[in-house]
Formats: C-alpha cells, structure tokens, sequence
C-alpha cells in the first residue's frame, strides 16, 4: 500500500536533469532519485521532444556543460517558461560569481545552486517549489470555472444588471430584429454585438463593425456604400462597401449618432429597399444583412434638435438593449480585472500574478468613468510595471489610488500604526484651541460650540495645559 503510494507520487514530479557530465547524473540519481521521477538527458536540445511526449513538471539543469557561458544556459532556461509557465526551473554551477545568481533572480530562476550541492536542501527547494506551482494552477482553475460560470461568450459578469443584458441577447439573437446597444463609451457595446451574432442563425457569416466616429464624413460614405473606379480622386480601382460585404451577414454601425444627416438619408434608402449602390455606380445591388447599431448619445434628444432623422431613428431603436456602467456592475469587477490579469500575464509570458484583498477593495470602489476599458488599461499596466507576484495598492495610477476609501484608510492609519491615545490628544487639542480662537478665549463660548458643558471646558483645558485668558 506503501509502496504504491509512493509511486504515485514520484510519477507525478518528473523532473527532466541535463548534464554531459555523467557523474554528475549518477550522483542526482542517488540522491533524488527516491523523490522524484529524474528524465536524464545529455543535452539541451532533448528538453523540447521529452516535454512534448510526457508531462514534465520541472528542469535541472548543469550549467557548466552546455558547451556555451554560464549566463547564456542561464537565459535558455529562462526562456523555458514560454513552452510550459509552471515549469520549475533549478540550475546549478561552478562558477562563483555575483552576477549570474542576480542574473538568475531576475530571470524568474526558482533558484541557483554552486558545487559542491546539498542535495537535501535540492530536494527541500523543489518541492516547495512544485507545492507552491500546485496551488498556483488550483487556483487558475478555479478562477477559469468561476469566468465561465459568470461569462456569455465574449461577455464577462455576473451581476444583476448584466443578466437582464445576457436575457435580452437571448431574446434577440435568432430575430432579424434591428438592434440598438446603449451605454457609456468602454462599456463593450460591440462585444454585446458579437454576442448576438454567436448566438444567433448568422454567427457562420460575416460580420462586419464600422465605427462611425472614426472616420470623416466623406471618407466614411466611401467606406459603407464602396465605390466605383475614378469615383473621386484616389478611387483607382472599384472597391465594395461594408454594406456589400456584410452580405447574408451582420453589420454592426458604433457610434451611429456621428453620422450627418445625408449619410443617415442614403443608410434609410439601404434598410427600406435593402439595395445599396455604389459611389460613381448606376447599378443597385441587393443586400441581405442584419443591422446593428451602438451609441453613447441620446438619440430621442437628437431627433427633437434635429440632428437625427426621425424615420431613421425608428428603424434602428426597434428593440434597445442597455449595457450598465461598470459602476453598476457590483461585484463584476473582481471577475474582470482576474479575467484580464490572465488574459496580459499570458499574452507577455508572465507567470500569473494575482491582486490583493486590500487592492482589489480599492478596484472596487472606483468609479470607473472609463468603464470596462479603462480597467482593462489599468490591469493590463500593473502586469508590465508591478516587480513582484501580488500586485498592491503601490502598483495602481496614483488618481486611482486616492480617491479611494481604503486609500483614505490608508492614510489615516499607516502600516506601522498610530497610538491612539497620542492622536485622540492631538485631535481635541486642536478643536479645544480652535474653539477658543473663535471665542477670543472666553471658555464659556467656546465650550458652546464643541457642545460641551463648561466644567467639561475647563477640565480639557487643564488636561493639556490650554491657557486661557
């Protein structure tokens, strides 16, 4: 029973050893051989074929044998993570130098060891180690099922306000319905747009997005209805629309409000005849796509200062979904910002980091005027400048930080502390001396103001030694 115990352990930590020296290997085997499942190799270039074939949980590697300096084996191993992040790295050497073992910390090294080697302690830093990566990818996991738990394909969220949106796409997907997406610019009004198109009976054909603000009037009709060769200047060969290639498709149209009144006449014509010509063209041609529109702006307004036609207005706004403000979202935030602290820690071949309680109080209480895409920058910062594995309150954007309560409290009462007796001293000082300069020393009145009776007054007085007149 013992015995197979202990096998199941020793199978689940291989450890792949490269070393030319052969003593080297014979000496590691006798050692930890008992502890771990060793994959010997004479040579760097067998790791990748090794990792490819069987699970392999961490490397130790001879740095003195790789037929190339020290520090060079040094950055090979580095760049080991980008084949596997959990990986533990363990080197060891001959060389006595300052230099590589800092080379090594900064390389994110578990560590680096110089002959002669204790292999005890080896074996000890190992498996901390492989402990510490355990909790690690347990704590990845579970992370992932609670994002797939609150997330509606490329939305993420589980508050009250984002089911009633999820509800809505529901509703909405398998129509033709024309759709308008409102809400506050970074809120993921496109994301709501792809999401209705995933769900729905054209997610297999194309969908097309414009922003409308992004481009200038004349050079945004061009772009939605294409154009004919030698239409304008620079129009050197024919080119389709969006609307065209949208075709048997969706077109999503962002910011749609931007949209002058002529562009927003001839868009009409589109959706009433479901043909669209091109610039410089004389032949119509039939379309067949569903249109999706977003804005930030108060469309109803527009209509009553007329700056958005009406007709047109009624055929877009056929069903309204709302997307909340990320300061709506109560507890979506957490999801977020892990979801994108993933999401950059893998795109720059980080090892996970993660946010602390105290840190992620702060996230929470910000208002987020930029909504989702403003936390999306801020997360996607601290992985690139924060130096350790937990990211603090001192690697978030300074306005962020202050504004904040648990900043306030911060303040108030400092990592060291404060005695509370000192500043409770210092706090009715103050009010006692103020008091009295408002009163020209009178104890009577100014006791009046602090709401105190007069022997009360005059004994904080004696207590701290206030002269009056």
């Amino acid at each position: 029973m013992h015995n197979a115990a202990t096998a199941r352990v020793v199978e689940s930590r291989s450890i792949a050893v490269i070393t030319g020296n052969a003593s080297a290997h014979a000496e590691i085997q006798r050692s930890l051989g008992s502890a771990f499942d060793l994959r010997p190799l004479d040579s760097w270039g067998k790791l990748s074929p090794l990792m490819s074939e069987a699970t392999v949980e961490g490397v130790l590697l001879d740095l003195d044998t790789l037929g190339m300096p020290p520090a060079k084996a040094l950055e090979l191993l580095a760049n080991t993570r980008r084949l596997d992040q959990d990986l533990v790295l363990i080197a060891f050497t001959r060389v006595r130098d300052r230099e590589l073992r800092l080379k090594a910390a900064q390389s994110r090294i578990d560590d680096l060891f110089v002959v002669p080697i204790d292999f005890r302690e080896v074996q000890v830093v190992i498996e901390r180690a492989l402990e510490k990566r355990s909790v690690e990818i347990e704590r990845r996991r579970v992370s992932e099922q609670i994002t797939a738990r609150y997330s509606f394909y490329d939305l993420i969220g589980g508050s009250e306000p984002m089911r009633r949106v999820y509800d809505a796409i529901l509703r909405v997907c398998s129509s033709e319905t024309t759709v308008v997406i409102l809400g506050e610019s970074g809120t993921g009004k496109e994301l709501v747009a792809r999401s209705i198109v995933k769900a729905g009976v054209r997610k297999d054909k194309p969908f097309v997005s414009l922003n409308c603000a992004a481009l200038p009037e004349a050079l945004i009709e061009a772009e939605l209805f294409g154009h004919e060769k030698g239409a304008f200047t620079g129009a050197h060969a024919a080119r389709p629309g969006q609307i065209e290639t949208a075709h048997e498709g969706t077109l999503f149209l962002d910011e749609i409000a931007t949209l002058g009144i002529d562009l927003q006449t001839k868009l009409l014509r589109v959706l009433e005849e479901h043909t669209v010509t091109r610039l410089g063209g004389r032949t119509a041609k039939h379309v067949d796509f569903r249109l999706l529109t977003a804005t930030n702006e108060n469309l109803e307004e527009m209509v009553k200062a007329g700056r958005f036609r009406e007709d047109l207005y009624y055929r877009i706004h056929v069903v309204p979904i709302f997307i909340p403000p990320l300061r709506e979202r109560q507890g979506d935030i957490a999801l977020l910002a892990d979801h994108f602290l993933r999401l950059y820690c893998a795109t720059n071949r980080i090892p996970l980091k993660r946010i602390d309680t105290e840190t992620m109080e702060i996230l929470e209480e910000y208002q987020w005027t930029g909504n989702v895409r403003e936390l999306e920058n801020v997360i996607q910062r601290v992985v690139l400048m924060s130096e350790g594995q937990v990211i603090t309150a001192r690697d978030l954007p300074q306005q962020l930080v202050y504004t904040s309560t648990a900043r306030q409290e911060m303040l108030l009462i400092p990592d060291g502390g404060i005695d509370f007796e000192d500043e409770m001293a210092r706090i009715e000082t103050a009010y006692l001396e103020a008091a009295l300069r408002r009163s020209a020393g009178k104890k009577v009145t100014a006791a009046a103001l602090l709401r105190l009776k007069p022997q009360q007054m005059k004994y904080l007085c004696r207590k701290y030694k206030i002269k009056t007149e």
